[in-house]
């Protein structure tokens, strides 16, 4: 019977009711004045927006990180070098394998007799050494790099002769020993 009414009623309401949505954020603004009323206050009220500022500082602070690290990103002096002579890394490349070869050469022939002469020319590789970074220093400011390129290979060629000198008086210090310990006889 129940069924009999309902039908009934929407038989006589048929083409009365409201058919169109409701405008857009209608639930929101609903909500908004029941809790108005009942003295409820909404934490969806107004969002803060502070994550925007926040990224939006963190990405300035990233960019001004990046720029002052390409800005202070100075190439070494090694770079600096073979950017102003290419030339100069093969020829120290080969120089600087053939004094290792003889540095390790002389170390292995370090003895007591001749410990003295062995540390004096390390010593004096070393003063080599930083006269040849001296001049890659003053080629990199921009001196006479003719002149300078000049001084480097010599630095290297006094390096291959001192240390040719030095393991010849090696050899020649071990053979005096050896033939002095053969005319000793007991």
């Amino acid at each position: 019977m129940e069924k009999d009414n309902l039908d009934q009623l929407f038989q006589r309401l048929e083409g009365e009711f409201d058919v169109e949505n409701p405008k857009q954020g209608h639930q929101d603004r609903f909500l908004q004045k029941l809790n108005q009323s009942k003295g409820v206050t909404s934490l969806n009220g107004k969002k803060t927006n502070w994550w925007k500022s926040l990224s939006i500082a963190a990405s300035v602070a990233l960019l001004c990180v990046l720029g002052l690290q390409v800005i202070n990103n100075k190439p070494s002096i090694k770079e600096q070098v073979v950017e102003i002579a290419p030339e100069v890394s093969e020829t120290e490349f080969y120089f600087a394998n053939l004094i290792e070869a003889q540095v390790q050469q002389l170390k292995d022939e370090k003895s007591p007799e001749t410990a003295k002469l062995v540390d004096d020319t390390l010593v004096q590789l070393e003063k080599l050494q930083s006269d040849y970074d001296a001049l890659e220093q003053e080629l990199v400011n921009g001196g006479n790099s003719k002149f300078i390129l000049n001084a480097m290979i010599t630095n290297f060629q006094t390096r291959i002769d001192l240390l040719q000198e030095v393991l010849t008086n090696i050899e020649n210090i071990k053979n005096i020993k050896t033939n002095y310990d053969e005319n000793i006889t007991i």
